[in-house]
């Protein structure tokens, strides 16, 4: 039997998590994104009601929720503002790695003392001429005694120089390509490790967005997961973990900017009668409304897969391929229903507009998304 009904958990989830953004975040959103600036106020608030680390099992000091509440919690984000949207969830993305393959010992080490304040992670493995193609990545990992030394740096990374705690893909053996990486863990306070460029970005401007440089860092041995050689796996295994959740970011700016437009053209008075009531405006919302619903649908399909262990690569690619599209088409939409206005920093849609555009290109471009569906269709 299917069943679209959230719990009442979920319910109640998602009322504190929309309550929290109304009340915190949208207020300033206008603010950060004009200054491009982080909000460490926000995380210190969000970790406070409990869902910083909402995906971190509760022995670990975490809420132990599913990737369905991300997906929920990513929508009410993406809506107030896509760059807090993004810290908060490039968090949970930086710990993903550790969460899938790391040893109960180091989440027991290192896991628990991040949960323990307003820590963010953060998830690293692109880097300047190693985007799309991973295997291409050159920052090393050499093996001495009982530590690793990394070196190379990252780029574009999400909380790049505010994160706490790195998940970090080096190769060990480069002439293996991608079966030569392994992850690691990386404090970031390790001596070695610096955040370089802050990026200038035209949407999601409230998002720390860096370099980060690792120039002879030494970790233990005992901080890289898995078994050794397994990077490429688990970059591949918590992207399909995550891409539901973004593809959620990207509704929630989409809902926004339907909702600005939907309440914009009841007001605008035009040849003596409300934009709303010609039929070329409700053409547009319509389409804007069947694209938004459907995105919701099909990015909490690809999270229910996750949730239950069964595999969602073809679904979650699929999910982040179409909400990212969706936010473009829709807030592309909301600006010409606004007309002049729209294209207006004084009213919201053209910052959504700004926002929507990341979500076609981070983890895994929309096209790269659609040479992972069609290899799944075609396997």
């Amino acid at each position: 039997m299917i069943d679209f009904a959230l719990t009442e958990e979920q319910k109640a989830c998602q009322k504190l998590v929309r309550d929290f953004a109304l009340k915190e975040i949208v207020p300033v959103a206008h603010e950060l994104d004009e200054e491009q600036r982080h909000s460490p106020e926000i995380v210190e608030k969000y970790h406070e009601i409990g869902l910083l680390h909402y995906a971190v099992p509760e022995e670990y000091g975490g809420a132990g929720l599913g990737s369905l509440e991300g997906c929920i919690f990513g929508e009410e984000l993406g809506a107030a503002c896509a760059g807090v949207a993004a810290s908060l969830g490039g968090s949970i993305l930086g710990l993903t790695p550790f969460l899938i393959a790391g040893s109960p010992e180091l989440k027991e080490e290192l896991l628990t003392k991040h949960t323990s304040g307003p820590n963010l992670g953060a998830f690293c493995l692109t880097e300047p001429d190693a985007g799309s193609d991973v295997a291409a990545l050159r920052t090393t990992a050499v093996l001495e005694g009982d530590e690793y030394i990394i070196n190379g740096s990252k780029r574009f990374i999400t909380n790049g120089g505010v994160a706490s705690l790195y998940s970090v893909f080096a190769t060990e053996n480069a002439e293996l390509r991608h079966k030569g990486i392994s992850a690691f863990m990386v404090p970031a306070d390790t001596p070695g490790v610096s955040s370089g460029k802050k990026e200038d970005k035209m949407g999601q401007r409230a998002t720390d967005t860096r370099e980060v440089i690792f120039s002879d860092v030494h970790i233990p041995a005992r901080y890289r997961l898995g078994e050794g050689l397994d990077g490429f796996k688990i970059a591949m295994k918590t992207l399909d973990d995550s891409r539901a959740g973004v593809g959620a970011a990207a509704v929630g700016i989409a809902r926004a900017a339907l909702e600005a437009a939907r309440d914009y053209a009841k007001e605008r008075v035009q040849f003596g009668k409300p934009i709303a009531a010609q039929q070329g405006i409700q053409f547009m919302l319509a389409d804007m409304a069947m694209k938004v619903n459907a995105a919701r649908l099909l990015c909490w399909h690809a999270a229910w897969l996750h949730d239950n262990g069964q595999r969602n690569t073809l679904e979650s690619a699929i999910a982040k391929c179409f909400a990212g599209d969706t936010a473009m088409a829709v807030t592309t939409d909301a600006v010409q229903v606004l007309g002049g206005y729209g294209y207006m920093k004084e009213y919201p849609v053209e910052k959504y507009m700004r926002d929507a555009k990341l979500h076609q290109i981070y983890e895994g471009t929309n096209q790269i998304q659609r040479l992972v569906i069609a290899r799944q269709i075609l396997s």
